[in-house]
């Protein structure tokens, strides 16, 4: 069974999340937005009290306010970066990205580590999460599934009542409902939707109320 922690960080409101395996505490990070020390030390501890070993640094996309803490992660944990190849351009033009929004902070190089691709699966103890390319937000947009214990991870692609801006590089309207309603509304409706800001959602009200589908 997995478990999720949401950590609401830096000046965007990103949801970095922890996925856990209750058995082995084996765990994921997804999209490690941690920016401030007041951050760093909610998440360290979060790891260290529930005895947490970090064993995958996943990324729904690579825009700026998803991957602050991913240098650090990958140092102090032993991991690697994962995500799609066709995000690598905005990995390598991170530094560009948080001059667009006015951030001065120097910013690490950064490689992926691990590329990511439809379909893979990402062991998490008994569980496991399957990658489902989910375009449109950026060209190597991702979302993270878990059939068994009924959580989707979307990135910036789906919000609660809302949906990825495509106004950003890589961006695209139309790729981006293509795979919200072929790739993700076709997900039971009691999956939970666990997005990249604001509150989870479910797909069930997002296909009900969601006025951009």
């Amino acid at each position: 069974m997995l478990s999720v922690k949401r950590f609401v960080t830096n000046m965007f409101a990103e949801n970095t999340y922890v996925v856990s395996d209750s058995l082995t505490h084996e765990a994921a990070v997804i999209d490690a937005g941690m920016l401030f020390d007041d951050e760093w030390q909610e998440f360290d501890a979060y790891i260290a009290d529930n005895r947490l070993k970090v064993t995958h640094l996943l990324n729904t996309h690579l825009h700026i306010d998803h991957l602050f803490g991913n240098d650090r992660v990958c140092s102090q944990y032993g991991v690697v970066i994962e995500a799609s190849a066709a995000d690598e351009p905005l990995l390598k033009r991170c530094q560009q990205q948080a001059a667009m929004f006015g951030i001065k902070r120097q910013l690490p190089d950064m490689k992926i580590g691990k590329e990511l691709h439809d379909g893979d699966e990402i062991a998490l103890g008994a569980s496991s999460l399957r990658v489902i390319a989910t375009p449109g937000h950026s060209l190597g947009g991702l979302s993270f599934y878990s059939k068994t214990d009924q959580m989707l991870f979307t990135g910036d692609t789906l919000f609660r009542c809302g949906i990825g801006r495509t106004d950003l590089p890589g961006g695209n309207y139309s790729t981006l409902i293509h795979s919200i309603i072929e790739r993700l509304l076709v997900l039971p409706d009691d999956t939970i939707v666990y997005p990249g800001h604001d509150a989870p959602s479910t797909i069930g009200e997002e296909r009900r109320f969601n006025p951009y589908l």
